[in-house]
């Protein structure tokens, strides 16, 4: 196999897939970026100096928006694959056309159950040849075709092979003296975000009363963020911010994805959204590893009570960051295995059918 598409449809994927794209271009194999525009994603791309083919232009939150957006991304994916020459296409956010239409091979990476995306998984996963996903993700009818493995998707870049926090990258931003919070603020407007609740202005001002006792307060936000907060707003290089999460005291915020990543560097995270409960993933993380703190949005008052608490608790950042190496002890570097599941596809699927314990050959 020579040519290879990489799929990102979010700025995670980028993350999730730098290292790997970095590690098969070295093997000899040729890889090629292609995107749909969403919110910081190809800034992102260009920052780190990789090229990329854009197949969709953001779209309107209207019913006719979205169903304009899926055509002309099929479209353009179909188009994309056969001019290219590409053998196998992979990505996090995939189009069933280049199943239909194309001869490549589809290999989905993803880590969000079936029926929390139900959509999408109607849509895509009948199409796709395989999907790779955490042994704590549920693809329910598709998880015969799914291959599980024993990591996170987060693990590919935050993973210590492959990541080493620099406090000198946090200090050209701000002082170091004293203790300091990281907020997220999601939009939650994802088509599988409808009637998800989260972080209000309210909750964001009583959360931010309670730790301005305690330390700095920074917030990083996807949504427009509200003249009051601006002051807190975190202007900085966006490659350096898992940087500025790594030192963070605590992380809270309505994003999962960055909970999981404040999970995955041993820093306190607590996500305050009605998905709590329900994302195996982050269940995981909370209930085995104690990583990371889900509170629905009717119970704000939980809400405070947990960050007092985490607050006051002794020896914080020692205790997490035990249990984080709890953690890794048990996963598998994804970057590695992905990059040799990719090289060695389709050989690669027929080993971790016949021996799942293989992945263990990359920790």
């Amino acid at each position: 196999m020579k040519n290879i598409a990489i799929f990102l449809g979010h700025p995670a994927h980028f993350h999730l897939f730098k290292n790997v794209a970095k590690n098969l271009t070295q093997t000899g194999l040729h890889v090629s970026f292609v995107i749909k525009k969403k919110d910081i994603l190809e800034k992102l791309l260009q920052d780190d100096n990789l090229t990329c083919s854009v197949i969709r232009e953001g779209r309107s939150n209207t019913l006719f928006g979205l169903i304009k957006s899926v055509v002309q991304m099929e479209i353009g994916m179909a188009r994309f694959i056969r001019k290219n020459n590409i053998e196998l296409l992979i990505g996090s956010t995939l189009s069933f056309a280049t199943r239909v239409f194309t001869k490549s091979k589809v290999v989905l990476t993803g880590e969000d159950d079936a029926n929390l995306v139900p959509i999408f998984a109607r849509m895509v996963f009948p199409f796709v040849n395989e999907i790779l996903s955490p042994i704590s993700c549920n693809n329910g009818r598709w998880n015969k075709k799914t291959i599980k493995y024993n990591s996170y998707q987060k693990l590919a870049y935050l993973h210590p092979n492959n990541f080493t926090p620099d406090i000198s990258v946090v200090k050209k931003y701000f002082s170091t003296e004293k203790p300091y919070f990281l907020l997220r603020f999601a939009k939650l407007n994802a088509h599988h975000d409808l009637g998800i609740h989260g972080i209000s202005t309210e909750t964001a001002k009583n959360m931010i009363n309670i730790l301005q006792k305690y330390g700095s307060i920074y917030i990083t936000s996807e949504r427009e963020l509200e003249p009051q907060f601006e002051q807190y707003r975190l202007n900085i290089n966006l490659l350096d911010i898992h940087h500025i999460m790594a030192f963070a005291t605590l992380h809270i915020g309505d994003s999962q994805s960055m909970s999981v990543e404040a999970a995955m560097l041993g820093v306190p995270s607590v996500r305050f959204s009605d998905f709590a409960g329900k994302i195996g993933v982050l269940e995981e993380l909370e209930h085995k590893y104690h990583l990371t703190f889900g509170i629905k949005s009717s119970d704000p008052e939980k809400l405070y009570q947990k960050i007092e608490e985490l607050l006051n608790m002794s020896e914080l950042y020692n205790e997490f960051q035990v249990r984080r190496q709890r953690m890794l002890a048990e996963k598998i570097d994804y970057a590695a295995f992905l990059t040799w599941f990719i090289e060695n596809y389709p050989d690669s699927k027929k080993t971790m059918k016949e021996n799942p314990d293989y992945q263990y050959n990359f920790k």
